[in-house]
């Protein structure tokens, strides 16, 4: 079996999460974070719509991940979005970071909105 190293080039992946946190780049990160090619900041949920209509332009493919449990994001927040010609998955957050990896690792343009498991 050959095995590759994975190179991200424009951002860091998330290296792990936790009870109210997550390891992004080997940094701890307390609370929901938005993170991607700018940079990894805190994210203050679903009513810090300005932060990821910023990324717009930037981005082709938004993860939103809803913490422990899959939920649906609030519909206005998902048309904003959509409208700023950003694509929308949503999924719990454990998934949303892996997936986020995935395709980061693909060089994609991509970022990632989580709340904390």
């Amino acid at each position: 079996m050959r095995l590759n190293e994975v190179v991200y080039t424009d951002a860091v992946p998330v290296d792990g999460y936790g009870a109210g946190f997550f390891r992004v780049g080997g940094a701890i990160r307390e609370g929901a974070i938005l993170t991607g090619a700018a940079g990894t900041v805190s994210w203050g949920g679903y009513e810090d719509r300005a932060a990821l209509l910023a990324l717009a332009g930037n981005v082709d493919v938004l993860f939103v991940g809803t913490g422990v449990e899959i939920a649906h994001i609030p519909a206005d927040l998902r048309q904003a979005l959509e409208t700023a010609g950003i694509g929308v998955e949503v999924m719990n957050s454990p998934a949303a970071c892996r997936t986020y990896n995935v395709l980061l690792s693909e060089g994609r343009r991509i970022a990632l909105a989580a709340l904390p498991v």
